[in-house]
């Protein structure tokens, strides 16, 4: 087995180390450190911190499943309901010490770095899309109305989505969880 190279070490720590700390706690030492890597070999490979945010945005979207939402082979309204239902889930399993990198950034990070906020504005519009092309389908299928169009109904459940997360991560439950699937799939995904 192939070892992993230095720069996808730094990328893992990073990820790792902003999502537990933030962006601001998680200093370059701290991401070297978590990688086994020398402080100066960072530099080797992204040009500031700001940089390797932007890398660490895009391998997080990589891990929301995201392509799941797509898989026609799977009737949408449970496509929608699994996706959301794993991103509990692993909510739930981290103590609700984490909640949305994503969403972490566009509030800590986005209004001081242009490139963090364009990485965030991506993976949302990236994010947005896959939900809208779910429940697009879902609305084809006659198990959704069609009173609001699929992109509108997205955009709506991610706002939900980060707002529940934020509310559980204060309330340290699932609580806000359980909300959010009784009113999404219960009232606006019908």
């Amino acid at each position: 087995m192939a070892r992993a190279s230095l720069r996808e070490n730094l990328v893992a720590a990073a990820v790792e180390q902003f999502h537990t700390h933030g962006y601001a706690a998680a200093g370059v030492k701290d991401i070297t450190d978590a990688a086994g890597a020398p402080k100066g070999s960072f530099y080797n490979h992204f040009a500031s911190k700001e940089a390797l945010a932007v890398v660490a945005l895009e391998r997080y979207g990589a891990s929301l499943r995201l392509e799941g939402l797509r898989d026609s082979s799977v009737a949408p309204l449970t496509r929608l309901r699994r996706h959301f239902e794993f991103l509990r889930d692993e909510n739930i399993a981290t103590e609700f010490n984490r909640g949305c990198l994503v969403g972490d950034f566009a509030v800590e990070v986005a209004d001081h770095s242009e490139a963090v906020r364009e990485s965030v504005r991506m993976s949302l519009e990236v994010w947005a899309d896959a939900l809208d092309f779910a429940i697009a389908e879902a609305q084809q299928a006659g198990d959704v109305s069609k009173t609001l169009e699929a992109s509108t109904l997205a955009r709506f459940v991610l706002s939900a989505w980060e707002g529940a997360l934020i509310s559980a991560r204060a309330d340290r439950s699932a609580r806000a969880f359980e909300g959010f699937f009784t009113v999404v799939f219960g009232l606006i995904l019908r």
